[in-house]
């Protein structure tokens, strides 16, 4: 049968409505807009990780999994860099989840490490201690670190000598100073992290700074410092006399 109408486009579907103010979306446009009009300050904890979870779990309700996370973790930072083996034991995160928030943490140690690269970190010590903090802090396993730095001070690289235990991790002086000459260093920070939280040198801390300075001495290499990071706090060989 002849449409009497003639030929004519088909009518176009009806806008999809508006979320409703009381809905998952509906709350995370209020959210969006928070933090876009007010800043990241505008928002608590729970909040900024409910932020993240969406992109990651865009058919979910982020809510209980925010909450959850600062139930185990006490608060946004810990829970961003808690390992993945202990995230992954939180209902409902999953994979991607778990890979939202480290991300996070990989981008925060990614910008407070570009503030300390083509310094000299001598002369830029505050943003030095910040990238220690952010990067060790919450550690949960001694980890040894050398700084290698060229004849301005300026950082060559940072890298990972050893992790060991919850309260030591070997350190081998020798490999450090022939990694320093592998980079044609000039001088070396070396940096540890106490998971107790309190950064006071033990006397096994004390000596084994004493064999890397003789070593690094014999090469012609300076040692500028020793800095040991707690939960919070950091301790400076040089500044209290140690070295």
């Amino acid at each position: 049968m002849t449409d009497l109408l003639g030929d004519r486009p088909p009518a176009s579907p009806p806008d999809p409505a508006p979320a409703s103010p009381l809905s998952a979306e509906g709350h995370r446009i209020r959210m969006r807009a928070r933090l876009l009009t007010a800043g990241p300050d505008s928002l608590a904890d729970h909040e900024l990780l409910e932020m993240v979870l969406f992109l990651a779990l865009p058919r979910r309700d982020t809510k209980p999994i925010a909450r959850a996370l600062l139930t185990r973790f006490g608060s946004f930072a810990n829970a961003v860099a808690a390992p993945v083996s202990d995230l992954r034991g939180v209902e409902g995160l999953g994979d991607a989840g778990v890979a939202a928030l480290k991300t996070v943490q990989a981008a925060a140690l990614r910008l407070v490490r570009a503030e300390v690269l083509d310094r000299p970190l001598l002369s830029n010590w505050d943003a030095l201690l910040q990238y220690l903090t952010a990067s060790l802090s919450r550690e949960r396993v001694e980890q040894f670190r050398v700084l290698y730095l060229d004849n301005k001070n300026r950082l060559l690289a940072d890298e990972a000598q050893s992790r060991g235990t919850v309260n030591h991790t070997p350190v081998y002086p020798r490999e450090v100073v022939k990694r320093a000459l592998e980079l044609h260093a000039s001088a070396l920070i070396l940096v540890h992290n106490h998971p107790s939280g309190d950064p006071a040198p033990s006397g096994d801390d004390v000596a084994m700074t004493a064999e890397i300075k003789q070593a690094a001495a014999a090469l012609s290499l300076t040692l500028h410092d020793h800095v040991i990071v707690g939960n919070g706090r950091w301790v400076s060989f040089r500044a209290e006399g140690l070295l």
